[in-house]
């Protein structure tokens, strides 16, 4: 039960230390000294993490349930609430916050990207830019300065992370604008400079004949019932290798036919709507007698209170004898998005909004995950057919309103 200032008043220290669980992830440690800190538990990225809420008396309970609440609202934004701190401290501390380092954790503390993804940006700062530039005040730094720090990125083949660097240095200068710290964006100025990135594009099967055979393999694979749904699955959804991942049964209306994935697990951060196929249902409602009783549609193999492992289909699409250059999880959503378009012609934004891209209206605002609803689901439903119809050999598209 939550705590009262009485009942805290009443703990005597031990020789043990003591947690006095006030709810919601807060919580009193009551060291042997005596000393008394508010803690407050709460997970981000899928890890647990601890935040500092401060001591007790200074801090009261009402005064440390008020701390816990806005870090809540902080974390259901998507941002990391020890991140957050770390950056205003660092802007309190460094002079005038005029850094660079400190525009960009600041910066970077208020991105509402997956975690993932935030980690990756971080270490790219932290390894590439920080040491570098980190310590000087934005509003000195020039176009070369910036080059310098592509150009060491090139020296190593790292074509493309430059490119993703550069970008996002020029998002933090664009903020120190905004934020009164700098007079002028000059990676604007890099335009044409860096050494053109490689395309790169995640290898996809696009046609029906090899795509039929691929899909055969799929089904044939005897693996765990858990990954062998998600092979049967992955083309059919072409959801993000992630979001099918990390998909729980919470998130499953099997009854009404869609799955709905919240914004924290989205890259774009907004909830998504997927209209499941009569196909689909079948997999799911087969693979809920072995994963329904936990969290996690996929369940790991070791424990149900983690999702299977990031790799666990790439690793069987490499047991079947498919390699890297011809198909990856990801690359399910490039054959989607190809054969709708081109063999069922279905139109383009209605595609996009299923691959849950960020498409707007005429007047420049975002749709949201709902639009487009019932057509989206019946172009599943036509994927779903079109690819057992591969499956089965006929390659042939039919005639809009031909009977399959």
């Amino acid at each position: 039960m939550p705590l009262s200032d009485a009942a805290i008043r009443r703990v005597k220290s031990t020789e043990k230390q003591q947690k006095l669980s006030d709810g919601g992830g807060l919580f009193l440690l009551v060291h042997p000294n005596g000393s008394r800190y508010w803690r407050w538990k709460y997970r981000f990225g899928g890890k647990e993490k601890l935040l500092g809420m401060g001591i007790y008396p200074e801090v009261s309970l009402a005064k440390a349930r008020e701390a816990r609440e806005d870090a809540r609202r902080l974390l259901a934004s998507g941002v990391d609430p020890s991140e957050q701190r770390k950056a205003t401290t660092a802007a309190r501390t460094t002079a005038d916050g005029e850094a660079f380092e400190v525009i960009a954790r600041e910066w970077l503390a208020s991105r509402p990207w997956v975690p993932n993804y935030r980690k990756k940006v971080a270490a790219w700062f932290e390894n590439d830019v920080f040491p570098f530039i980190g310590s000087r005040r934005a509003v000195e730094l020039k176009a070369s300065d910036f080059l310098q720090v592509a150009r060491r990125m090139e020296a190593r083949d790292a074509f493309e992370s430059a490119h993703r660097v550069m970008q996002n240095c020029g998002q933090v200068m664009r903020y120190a604008v905004a934020t009164d710290r700098a007079e002028r964006n000059p990676v604007a100025d890099l335009r044409g400079a860096l050494v053109p990135a490689p395309e790169k594009n995640h290898a996809a099967v696009v046609d029906p004949a090899l795509l039929g055979g691929l899909l055969r393999a799929l089904h044939a694979y005897h693996g765990t019932p858990v990954v062998q749904a998600a092979l049967k699955l992955a083309p059919m959804l072409f959801v993000r290798p992630g979001e099918l991942r990390h998909a729980e049964w919470g998130e499953m209306d099997l009854d009404a036919g869609l799955w709905s994935i919240p914004a924290g697990r989205m890259k774009m951060r907004q909830a998504h709507i997927v209209p499941l196929a009569r196909q689909a249902l079948e997999v799911l409602r087969e693979l809920r007698d072995v994963t329904g009783h936990g969290t996690y549609v996929f369940a790991g193999g070791r424990t149900d209170a983690r999702p299977m492992s990031e790799a666990a289909v790439l690793a069987a699409l490499r047991v079947m004898g498919f390699d890297k250059d011809t198909v990856t999880g990801h690359g399910f959503r490039a054959t989607a998005r190809t054969l709708l378009d081109e063999v069922l012609g279905f139109r383009p934004d209605i595609i996009e909004h299923q691959l849950a891209h960020a498409v707007k209206d005429p007047n420049g605002r975002a749709y949201n995950r709902t639009t487009h609803l019932v057509e989206r689901t019946r172009m599943m439903q036509e994927w779903a057919d079109y690819l057992d119809r591969l499956r089965m050999g006929n390659v042939v598209p039919l005639r809009p309103g031909q009977a399959a």
